[in-house]
């Protein structure tokens, strides 16, 4: 598989502070009932096992950050995007977990 870079949520942050995200897509790949239970504002909701039937609401020339709960899922399908022509792919390492700890501790962690 394609190498995917990670990206700590602490770093995503940094890179792209709140109100400076309209150019890259922060895409959540969780199911439906994890998404209800915790999820940052600005993530588009596409699970994992619907993200092939779904390619065409994500735009191949952003910058696209996948994340799910704490980072495998995610690195999965930033690594099918990559093989599919997106140029521009990250994980979030650590997921919505640690985004949790280290960005917003008023998301539930579960």
């Amino acid at each position: 598989m394609a190498h995917v870079p990670e990206l700590t949520p602490t770093e995503f942050c940094e890179r792209w502070p709140e109100g400076q995200r309209d150019a890259i897509t922060l895409l959540d790949v969780r199911e439906p009932a994890e998404w209800q239970t915790a999820r940052v504002a600005d993530a588009v909701h596409i699970p994992m096992q619907t993200v092939p039937g779904r390619l065409d609401e994500l735009d191949p020339e952003r910058t696209v950050v996948v994340m799910c709960h704490g980072g495998t899922r995610s690195r999965r399908v930033a690594e099918y995007l990559t093989a599919s022509g997106y140029s521009d792919v990250h994980n979030l390492a650590g997921g919505i977990d640690a985004w949790s700890v280290e960005v917003d501790p008023s998301i539930p962690r579960y």
